[in-house]
């Protein structure tokens, strides 16, 4: 299995995948064999070391990992779409200050690709944890929503048949003033919640 997650970005203080990504390094899941990685916040270079690493190591299943500051649960997305779109200058650009408008990923790809996680029995099972958890229907047009498309497409194009999708957590509460309102979730959740969904994805392939 390989999670990936990405590096700062956006103005932020840190980016929770990265803890996430430390925390299963230094205490693997049982059983899986996992490989981890961090994306840069590039639309033109986003996908690239996770493309290596899934020709490298042919994994049997792929979560990519993001933070959605704003969101209050932990949410797999439904879907990636063949778009990419900042909104256009004055906008928050990727990590290099691209701001694209109304790109497409791929000329002649597919409008969309749907995830192939088990979704639903990742969210129930989060649940049952005690955390917030939410199927997403949009996963954005920034480098989050770049990363899943283009995962799906190689992988459904090279006829590889293993689970694969994107699973966005909140921000933590050091990233959000207190002011804000703006919710959040403790690290130790969000590495919960990721640990549950790698537990599903290894007793689906299982069962």
């Amino acid at each position: 299995m390989i999670v990936s997650g990405f590096e700062v970005f956006g103005g932020l203080n840190k980016n929770p995948t990265l803890d996430i990504l430390k925390d299963l390094k230094e205490n693997p899941p049982p059983g899986v064999d996992l490989y981890t990685i961090a994306l840069p916040v590039e639309y033109d270079a986003c996908f690239e070391p996770l493309e290596s690493l899934v020709d490298d190591f042919r994994p049997d299943s792929v979560i990519a990992l993001g933070v959605a500051a704003g969101r209050s649960s932990v949410q797999p997305e439904r879907i990636g779409i063949n778009i990419e779109d900042t909104g256009g200058e004055g906008r928050m650009g990727d990590n290099r200050g691209n701001t694209p408008v109304d790109r497409k990923i791929r000329g002649d790809g597919p409008d969309g690709y749907f995830s192939t996680l088990p979704n639903r029995k990742i969210i129930k099972a989060i649940r049952e944890q005690g955390i917030p958890s939410d199927l997403s229907n949009s996963a954005g047009t920034f480098i989050c929503n770049a990363v899943l498309y283009r995962l799906m497409d190689k992988l459904i194009r090279e006829e590889r048949g293993v689970p694969a999708g994107f699973i966005h957590v909140p921000a933590t509460p050091d990233m959000v003033p207190s002011s804000s309102g703006m919710p959040s979730m403790h690290q130790a959740d969000l590495n919960e919640a990721v640990r549950t969904a790698i537990q599903v994805i290894k007793e689906a392939e299982e069962g």
